[in-house]
């Protein structure tokens, strides 16, 4: 009995002291919980891909704290026979029919926004293309948003297949955005488009002149179609690109508009050399562009080409 006694005694006590220890662990926990969500909800509003937990996970990880994100939690579209169907089932508003089918690439990734779609490329860094839906009220409205220059790494990506701010830091090349930071119609979907999964380095003259005169015609356009106009933009490399930063962001060597009227079933294709010397030239068919790329962004069967 008295054997029994000390037993129970002893585990009392061994007990009282590990709650005893534990308690301020405990409590320094609720505390950095509670800073990490207030943080999160003060901070998704406005970069809502932008928080990057995974800067945090070492730490959160010490505390005895499973890891809370994963990195490649942007989903991959299914190969077939070398090519790529991608799927966008969270976004599918995006896109006038059929997804798009592309070439397949090492970690494309799909990634939906509030306002436009991104199947992003892990090997470039940059977007294979990005798709917008557009019609005049959105036009309407993003001439009151004010623009944000907020750059930010897009946090769904896994850090070795993603572009970081320091690498356009003194490349000579500027941020160009694939949706154009015009076209949007909220607060949020401004900030959304200033992920760098949104970017492609891109020669600070072009950008400036001939290819923003082509956003802006794209916008008089869509101002004065009858419905929705889907627009898709994207970059096109040479076999051996040159890159930027730590991260290898390749360079592309041309860039690519395509404007398809879901109304009038429309198409034609801005191609652009990215260069200091490019002047805006007569589109190209979208026959011409699968030709050239391998990209099939439209249900082929049911165009009318331009030109």
């Amino acid at each position: 009995m008295s054997r029994k006694s000390t037993g129970r005694r002893g585990t009392k006590t061994s007990s009282r002291k590990k709650v005893g220890q534990s308690s301020p662990s405990r409590f320094l926990k609720s505390v950095i919980a509670a800073a990490l969500t207030s943080f999160g909800l003060a901070t998704a509003w406005l970069h809502p891909q932008g928080l990057n937990w995974q800067s945090l996970e070492p730490f959160l990880v010490s505390l005895g704290w499973p890891t809370v994100v994963q990195q490649d939690s942007a989903p991959v579209p299914a190969a077939i026979d070398g090519y790529v169907q991608t799927s966008f089932a969270q976004c599918p508003q995006f896109f006038p029919g059929s997804r798009p089918v592309v070439p397949m690439a090492y970690a494309q990734r799909e990634l939906c926004f509030s306002a436009f779609a991104i199947l992003h490329s892990g090997q470039t860094k940059t977007p294979v293309f990005v798709v917008q839906r557009l019609n005049r009220q959105q036009i309407q409205s993003a001439k009151g948003v004010k623009r944000t220059d907020r750059f930010y790494a897009e946090g769904r990506l896994p850090q070795a297949e993603r572009a970081e701010l320091n690498d356009y830091r003194g490349s000579g090349f500027s941020r160009g955005h694939m949706a154009p930071a015009g076209d949007m119609a909220s607060a949020q979907s401004m900030a959304q488009s200033f992920s760098l999964a949104n970017m492609v380095p891109q020669n600070q003259a072009h950008n400036a002149g001939p290819w923003n005169k082509i956003e802006a015609d794209t916008r008089k356009y869509v101002a004065r179609a009858a419905g929705n106009v889907y627009v898709f933009t994207g970059p096109v490399y040479a076999r051996r690109a040159a890159s930027i930063g730590s991260s290898q962001v390749a360079v592309p060597s041309h860039l690519f508009k395509l404007v398809y009227d879901a109304s009038t079933r429309r198409s034609w294709v801005h191609w652009q050399a990215n260069q200091a010397s490019t002047r805006v030239s007569p589109p190209i068919s979208y026959e011409e562009f699968v030709r050239r790329t391998g990209l099939h962004l439209l249900p082929d069967s049911s165009l009318k080409t331009l030109g």
